[in-house]
């Protein structure tokens, strides 16, 4: 007599969405995998992005990590599994690269915060997930790496934000060996803003967050485009964007708002506008 069959096993979500307050935390769920940025949860990730964008609710994110690894870059074996494909590989991998890029430009472009919360290694575009992230917080267990030069394929993509967030000849020190980081390294040389306690840092990658979801959600709007639209210019077109921004918020009636309970020592009341 044959053994029954087995219900089938749900998959579980691979990536994970979850309020806290006005914090939207989303969580890689593919430890087994070391959270690599496979096909399925790099778009998932861009949905979710595109999803918070005009949720009002939503205040900042949160992206942190489940299992041992926070992200160990792009799937390889996803990625060499179309080497068999008619051309090698190469219109998946466009595909893939650009879809990354887009998902990485997408943290950027949100109207709101994004803090990584990092508890294990970041490397590759793993790395480059922590970087193009506003801030970051680390557990003094993390590591950082760009390690894609030790199999022969530069870390080209993760570059891109790690040479906007940390100096030249560090960033390329990282690149050439492809030697990891600890988090006292990165926080040192502004990969991270902060470095916690192993198991604490998803607490305080909240914290802060909420910390900034408690400003006028339309001046932070406001400032966060801001400051990566300036840093593309030069000294004097920044100097001239960034007064055309000032007199924007100050007729802001949330500008109006603060500076008046500044004045009249009170709290302000905003209403985002």
């Amino acid at each position: 007599m044959s053994a029954p069959a087995r219900a089938p096993t749900p998959q579980s979500p691979i990536l994970l969405r979850e309020s806290a307050g006005h914090v939207a935390v989303l969580t890689l769920n593919r430890p087994a995998a070391r959270n690599s940025l496979s096909e399925g949860l790099i778009a998932e990730l861009h949905a979710a992005l595109n999803d918070i964008h005009d949720d009002r609710n939503v205040r900042a994110v949160v992206i942190a990590a489940n299992g041992p690894a926070f992200s160990a870059g792009h799937d390889m074996k996803e990625l060499t599994a179309r080497r068999a494909d008619a051309d090698r590989g190469r219109a998946y991998f466009a595909q893939i690269m650009n879809a990354c890029s887009a998902m990485m430009q997408a943290i950027v472009q949100l109207p709101k915060p994004v803090v990584a919360a990092v508890q294990g290694i970041a490397t590759a575009a793993g790395c480059q997930l922590v970087a193009s992230c506003d801030l970051a917080v680390a557990s003094d267990a993390a590591g950082f790496a760009t390690p894609g030069v030790d199999i022969g394929l530069f870390c080209s993509t993760p570059m891109v934000a790690l040479s906007r967030n940390v100096p030249r000849k560090q960033a390329m020190e990282m690149l050439l060996t492809g030697e990891p980081i600890s988090a006292a390294t990165a926080q040192s040389i502004g990969l991270v803003n902060r470095v916690v306690a192993a198991g604490t840092e998803r607490d305080a990658a909240i914290a802060l967050a909420q910390q900034v979801a408690r400003k006028s959600a339309y001046t932070v709007k406001l400032g966060k485009e801001a400051f990566y639209r300036q840093a593309e210019m030069s000294l004097a077109d920044a100097y001239r964007y960034a007064a055309e921004v000032m007199t924007e918020n100050m007729m802001a009636r949330d500008a109006e708002e603060g500076i008046g309970a500044f004045i009249e020592k009170r709290e302000p009341n905003w209403q985002d506008k």
